[in-house]
């Protein structure tokens, strides 16, 4: 009974990880280039005693553990803004961006002329280039973005957007505002890396699917809690049964 009980507790505790997740998926549905996550376990077979004297077979017990939460790199529609700082990239490339933490990584693509002159994020975050921060001065004007990622203004260029890659996206950690940081250094993207200019990624995020997962995890997690609740029950019931026989 202790078995079905902890074996209960470590699908109900895997559960809570996928639903957190997918809450995760669904706030973001709206937020340009957001890559969604979705859950992976595995079972953990308890380790079994073994001896001639035990009369019958030990039975199998599987434990349920989280394995992870892999990263849906497939590239989010792309939607025509006609704004000159918009950005999508067309392959598996990421924008580099300064943070108080340092370096970070996103796919998000619409920028801003902050008030120092500075293009930044919409969080705030300064857009690096090949050379560090892109600035302009205050008198610039028609700021704008070409294919191949080159920043200028009607007085020229300022800078070009650095591109960076990584061999194993998989390792990208999730950091807030949209951002991804790595414990690996990024590749440069090279020649290969595409943009399209005046346009934003979307989210990838499919919200049908992301919803007919939400309620079937709701399910099982509603079915663990009652099982979990009557096999309580029932040790409570057996302990107090054995107490009354004992006093007998």
């Amino acid at each position: 009974m202790q078995n079905a009980l902890l074996v209960g507790l470590s699908r109900q505790m895997a559960l809570g990880r996928e639903l957190d997740v997918i809450a995760n998926n669904m706030a973001n549905v709206t937020t340009n280039g957001f890559k969604a996550r979705s859950t992976r376990f595995q079972d953990f077979l308890m380790a079994k005693a073994s001896a001639d004297s035990f009369s019958g077979r030990d039975r199998r017990l599987d434990f349920v553990i989280d394995a992870g939460t892999p990263l849906d790199n497939s590239s989010g529609a792309i939607e025509t803004t006609g704004n000159g700082l918009d950005v999508a990239i067309k392959g598996d490339s990421f924008f580099v961006v300064q943070t108080p933490a340092g370096e970070r990584f996103t796919r998000g693509g619409a920028f801003q002329v902050d008030a120092t002159g500075q293009l930044v994020t919409n969080d705030g975050h300064p857009v690096l280039g090949d050379a560090g921060p892109i600035r302009f001065a205050p008198q610039e004007t028609g700021a704008a973005i070409a294919q191949d990622g080159t920043v200028s203004t009607l007085q020229g260029p300022r800078g070009r957007l650095r591109l960076v890659r990584f061999d194993d996206v998989q390792a990208l950690r999730n950091e807030g505002a949209n951002t991804f940081s790595s414990a690996t250094p990024p590749q440069p993207a090279g020649p290969t890396a595409r943009l399209e200019p005046g346009a934003l990624e979307r989210s990838n995020v499919r919200p049908v699917l992301e919803m007919t997962r939400l309620m079937e995890v709701n399910r099982a997690y509603a079915g663990i809690s009652s099982m979990l609740g009557r096999m309580d029950e029932l040790r409570r019931s057996a302990m107090s049964r054995l107490a009354d026989t004992s006093h007998q």
